[in-house]
């Protein structure tokens, strides 16, 4: 029974009740945080993407920032993701676990935060995937593990040291069998007049042999604690219309409906890199901003239960030949991977 549900996992698919957090063995396993200080506008993102090839593990790194611009990436040579829990290693740049997150991608690329008071995901059966965890040999899957938290530490962004003590966190993972779909689109925030609130969405084209689809998942942590997520194509379906500027989400389900507006101008976007993970190199391939404006409105059973708007949003569009057209337009080197915003 442990070899077939090994196998299993190799293929990305969770079981209901599994443990999301814990490495599959696939093409790669992606890892972000995200550090919201409203009271100074500040946000810092890190990531790592644990990638496998044929001749071993390597990782995409990054770290960036707002208001400042900051962008630092790399390609890795090395890179492990444990597969008895959450975390993500490369060598002496990147190390992040549950309750830590260090980055050292060189002297002034810089951060090192420890993460209390963690506001983890609440259910049990199922993750931000929902149902669509347990489908074997999906190019995607995504879990937004942590809906808050409180750090402590530091950031060295070019030549500016960032305290960061305070900052509102959020974290999740994603991964899959071949890096990132061809077509996605995905948003958070935090930095609403409660502390508590946190959202979240991440949609896509997704595939699994013959069966191609797109599906959108939004979830929304409350001021009161309450956490819910639709996107189940059948009892919550949530559709997405998302250009080079906004991004307009609407869902329903029988209890709740959420309506969610998010702008920002195309040149205040960062363009981050992903992974080839067999060909060991990075490619851009996607565009984020990590201040943008999103507005939310969530109704249980009709009734207005909470409405705010955050002006610290991250909104992402991803795809490749978008992010290349980006580049273009940027006129940046034939051979960029990543670059940071115009304004």
């Amino acid at each position: 029974m442990s070899w077939l549900l090994r196998a299993y996992r190799a293929t990305g698919a969770d079981l209901p009740f599994g443990n999301l957090l814990a490495a599959h063995g696939v093409a790669m396993e992606g890892y972000f945080w995200r550090f919201t200080q409203p009271a100074t506008g500040q946000v810092v993102i890190a990531l790592a993407g644990i990638n496998r090839a044929t001749d071993g593990q390597w990782s995409t790194l990054g770290l960036a920032a707002h208001p400042n611009r900051f962008l630092r990436t790399d390609a890795y040579p090395e890179g492990h993701a444990e597969s008895a829990g959450l975390g993500a290693f490369a060598g002496r740049a990147f190390r992040g676990t549950a309750d830590r997150v260090q980055v050292d991608l060189g002297p002034d690329a810089r951060l090192d935060v420890r993460v209390t008071d963690r506001v983890g995901w609440p259910h049990r059966r199922f993750g931000g995937s929902s149902v669509f965890q347990s489908v074997p040999a999906l190019n995607q899957y995504w879990h937004p593990w942590l809906l808050g938290g409180r750090a402590e530490g530091t950031a060295v962004l070019g030549d500016t040291e960032i305290d960061l003590g305070g900052a509102q966190v959020y974290a999740e993972k994603n991964w899959g069998k071949g890096g990132f779909p061809d077509s996605w689109w995905w948003g958070q925030a935090q930095g609403f007049a409660d502390r508590q609130a946190c959202v979240a969405f991440a949609g896509g084209e997704i595939s699994a042999g013959p069966l191609q689809t797109e599906v959108t998942a939004v979830v929304v942590a409350l001021p009161d604690g309450t956490v819910f997520r639709l996107g189940n194509p059948v009892t919550s379906p949530v559709r997405a219309h998302v250009t080079e500027d906004r991004w307009s989400l609407r869902g329903r389900s029988r209890t709740w409906s959420i309506e969610i507006e998010g702008t920002s101008p195309l040149g205040s976007a960062h363009v981050l890199p992903v992974p080839l993970p067999e060909e060991r190199r990075n490619i851009a391939g996607a565009l984020e901003h990590l201040a943008g404006s999103m507005s939310v409105t969530v109704r249980r059973r009709g009734r207005l239960v909470w409405a705010d708007e955050s002006p610290l949003a991250a909104l992402e569009h991803g795809g490749i030949e978008r992010a290349r057209e980006e580049l273009r337009r940027r006129g940046t080197a034939p051979d960029a991977t990543s670059a940071p915003p115009l304004s």
